[in-house]
């Protein structure tokens, strides 16, 4: 995991890949292409590609409209506007009707860093998963990226996709396969199971590897859909190892966490660690540490799998 690349680069190049290969993939951008690494596209495939300026609600407006006529519109933004300042639209223009529209959202979560807690969407899955039709998902790396949003294109519905603004570790390979609403089973083990996604998937497989070196044998899954969540993945951690450790770079409310916790609660059985976003803004700082001050680290998902134990 030494190389690092951006998630919102693996969009750039996998919605160039798809524009080329059908001509009904368009992408409507919101004046932040060059941020968003939809430039490429724009220039490549301008008759393809709609920039609707600083409007994100009229975006989502025009990407609806596109979608009854057949095309597989990308809404492209931040995270914080394409969840929240979007948030009627998507509910009312593309859920409802459930068109075929995707919400292709860069700066999840705390990647943003110095541009502060206005940049910062750490509420965004959480307020889309709650809207019917909707599928939620945030890939953990470049390779996962790209299959992810092909795989969002094939699929017919509206689908949020989040990515990252900050480089991250590289998990996957691009002979890696990926399934909307299945998780991927990295590590296979008896006493406790870590579920992770997106930017801080990373780390929960090196505080995996660190408490399978000290003996502690762990299932790590990538959650990278937390809407339709794999109820199966996660029933099947509680019967195994009985305990799970969330870890994710979201709010902990509403979130990956909330999203097991509901199944488990349902369950009646087994015990959950929430490691997240602990309801607060953020601020501007550096990535790190503003994950240390919310206790997501590797060393506080290690010694939580220790206490859980």
């Amino acid at each position: 995991m030494e190389k690092c690349i951006a998630t919102r680069d693996g969009y750039g190049d996998e919605i160039l890949e798809l524009g080329r290969e059908n001509k009904s993939i368009y992408v409507v951008d919101c004046d932040i292409g060059k941020s968003c690494k939809t430039v490429p596209f724009s220039q490549e495939l301008p008759g393809q590609h709609i920039n609707v300026g600083i409007a994100e609600q009229n975006a989502c407006g025009v990407a609806a409209g596109l979608a009854t006529t057949g095309k597989i519109p990308f809404v492209t933004s931040y995270a914080v506007f394409g969840s929240m300042r979007m948030s009627e639209q998507i509910r009312q223009e593309v859920c409802y009707p459930n068109l075929n529209v995707k919400i292709a959202c860069s700066h999840g979560g705390f990647t943003p860093a110095n541009d502060g807690a206005s940049h910062q969407g750490i509420e965004d899955m959480g307020i889309l998963r709650t809207i019917p039709n909707m599928t939620v998902c945030m890939p953990a790396d470049y390779y996962a990226t790209r299959k992810l949003v092909r795989a969002a294109a094939e699929y017919y519905g509206p689908v949020y996709l989040r990515f990252t603004r900050d480089p991250i570790p590289v998990i996957y390979d691009e002979n890696s396969t990926f399934e909307l609403g299945k998780a991927n089973k990295l590590m296979d083990g008896e006493d406790i199971t870590i579920i992770g996604n997106g930017d801080v998937l990373n780390l929960a497989y090196v505080a995996a590897q660190e408490l399978s070196s000290s003996g502690i044998s762990v299932t790590l899954l990538d959650m990278h859909t937390i809407k339709p969540l794999d109820i199966k993945a996660v029933k099947e951690a509680i019967r195994n190892t009985g305990k799970i450790i969330t870890v994710e770079d979201h709010n902990i409310l509403n979130g990956l966490g909330s999203a097991v916790c509901e199944v488990v609660a349902e369950m009646g059985q087994g015990i959950v660690r929430r490691i997240g976003i602990q309801d607060q803004f953020g601020e501007s700082a550096p990535y790190e540490r503003l994950l240390a001050k919310n206790g997501i680290t590797v060393e506080n998902i290690i010694k939580t799998a220790k206490e859980l134990l």
